[in-house]
């Protein structure tokens, strides 16, 4: 048995794995910063990594039911219909719950005994453990000629997004002291991110996902198109 202990954890704006886009760099605004953790987050432990561009985070699945895995799985990339091995996909239910993510690094902060990595746009629900973190090393890392099976190419939109009259002014709003929030939910809801084998389905029914600190109510009655119906204010309550 190996023994891991988490050496920072991540904040980003998804607080919930249903809002997360299923790769890196699909959603522009969907920003991390990792905080190391204590003994970690000393500057000596991040010295020389500002020469890197890009980041591999391991982490860890910890929405994820433990010991509920399968030996097959359902791609989304191949619509939720064909089922390929579970070590031919990157499904979030492992027999190990361990992710590994490649994240652009932009700026490392290190100021009132933090060490902060701020990072580009990156697919981790926030608070999630990382247990490790390696320099991206292009000429051992890259194959630009490699071959991705059923996802060789980036995924395009699924759907246009609209706003609801109510939406748009709670856009503006929230914009004000939120920079293209409307920009971050267009890019999330684009890609749909209901199971796949729900996608290009209509229904009646008002989905919503929590993104930041509110709660985006969205429907999709007509075919590859989406809209934002509602935009709630999340209110943390006080633990009793």
């Amino acid at each position: 048995m190996l023994n891991l202990k988490p050496v920072a954890v991540i904040h980003t704006p998804y607080q919930e794995k249903f809002a997360v886009p299923r790769q890196p760099n699909l959603v522009q605004d969907g920003t991390g910063v990792m905080e190391l953790l204590p003994p970690y987050n000393v500057p000596e432990t991040v010295r020389g990594l500002e020469q890197f561009s890009h980041l591999w985070l391991i982490f860890q699945f910890d929405q994820i039911p433990q010991g509920k895995w399968q030996p097959t799985v359902r791609p989304p990339r191949l619509g939720g219909n064909q089922r390929v091995g579970v070590f031919a996909s990157r499904s979030t239910h492992r027999p190990n719950p361990l992710g590994l993510s490649k994240v652009e690094l932009r700026k490392i902060e290190c100021s009132q005994g933090k060490v902060l990595l701020h990072l580009g746009a990156v697919d981790l629900v926030n608070g999630t453990p990382i247990f490790d973190i390696k320099p991206y090393i292009a000429y051992a890392d890259s194959e630009p000629q490699a071959i991705s099976g059923f996802a060789q190419q980036k995924p395009s939109a699924l759907l246009q997004v609209k706003f609801s009259p109510n939406a748009q002014t709670a856009v503006q709003k929230i914009e004000t002291f939120q920079p293209h929030f409307g920009r971050f939910i267009t890019e999330v809801l684009q890609q749909d991110p209901r199971p796949a084998y729900q996608q290009g389905q209509v229904s009646d029914r008002i989905y919503g996902v929590h993104l930041i600190n509110y709660n985006v109510k969205f429907q999709i009655t007509e075919k590859e198109s989406v809209e934002v119906v509602e935009i709630e204010n999340v209110i943390k309550k006080p633990v009793n």
